[in-house]
């Protein structure tokens, strides 16, 4: 039997995180069209500060051996969730958004871990990876729920400029099995993806907790 690729080895380290990300009350609640759009719009905010330190971090390692295939602007989702604040609050979006204490812990860690190219990865994948395949059926959903359309609204979960994606998710999982990496920076890459499962999990559980009163009504 061959040895399982990097890509099977991560992915099957971070199974149960990836599970318990999914299993968190908010995403039910919102996935059963129990949240008013300003209760989504507390995700979109929550994401919109993450991915600003992460999109901060790939231009600033886009030269490096490592990091360098896995800075892919056409991922870039920034734009996408300006105007997606910009459709559920209004011109004054800024204003109407702040980070949470489990936000702010994770932008933290992204930029403690944006000079380590190992860090960078291990943050890409855990949150465009998981838009790329759960996030299309989240976006499909939240279309439903609240008619938003192309232009604002999910305009995060979409990823025009990719492609395939099926065939992007195979070249994605190609970069990662050929990173240059010793074992050691291999197992120290998997487990920056399991804290950054639990750091984002974190920022779902602090959704719940207070967007609650609105779906326990």
């Amino acid at each position: 039997m061959s040895e399982p690729s990097f890509s099977e080895v991560l992915r099957n380290a971070t199974w149960g995180d990836h599970e318990s990300a999914e299993d968190e009350s908010y995403l039910k609640a919102l996935m059963a069209g129990r949240l008013s759009p300003e209760a989504y719009g507390e995700m979109v905010a929550q994401h919109y500060f993450a991915y600003v330190a992460l999109e901060s971090a790939s231009r600033s390692l886009s030269a490096d051996p490592v990091a360098a295939p896995f800075v892919i602007p056409e991922l870039y989702r920034e734009e996408a969730l300006v105007r997606d604040l910009e459709t559920i609050y209004g011109s004054g979006w800024r204003s109407r958004i702040e980070p949470s204490k489990p936000t702010l812990t994770l932008v933290a860690r992204i930029n403690q871990v944006a000079a380590w190219p190992g860090g960078y990865v291990a943050h890409h994948y855990t949150r465009y990876m998981g838009d790329l395949s759960g996030g299309q059926f989240i976006r499909i959903e939240l279309e439903k729920i609240y008619g938003y359309r192309p232009g604002g609204g999910v305009d995060f979960y979409r990823f025009d400029g990719i492609g395939s994606l099926p065939r992007f998710k195979n070249d994605y999982r190609a970069r990662l099995d050929a990173l240059p990496l010793d074992e050691a920076e291999k197992r120290r890459l998997i487990r920056e993806t399991r804290l950054a499962y639990l750091l984002n999990t974190e920022v779902l559980g602090e959704l719940a907790r207070v967007t609650r009163p609105e779906y326990a009504a």
